[in-house]
């Protein structure tokens, strides 16, 4: 089961500005995964992803991701 979050508490988790999370969206990173009414909820999961993206930081295939 999926946790569903707003952009606000995304950034938090992500620890970065929500400004960061609408680029990320922009940049085709993160996409919502729904709409709590004019709010886009975003998976946790889906979140964290983007922010390894973002950074850089995303495993390669021949890479096991870092522990």
């Amino acid at each position: 089961m999926s946790c569903f979050i707003t952009g606000e508490l995304a950034a938090a988790e992500a620890g970065v500005a929500p400004a960061t999370i609408r680029k990320w969206v922009q940049l085709g990173h993160l996409r919502a995964a729904g709409r709590q009414g004019r709010k886009a909820l975003y998976r946790l999961e889906d979140v964290f992803s983007a922010e390894r993206v973002a950074r850089g930081r995303a495993a390669s295939p021949n890479h096991p991701p870092e522990s």
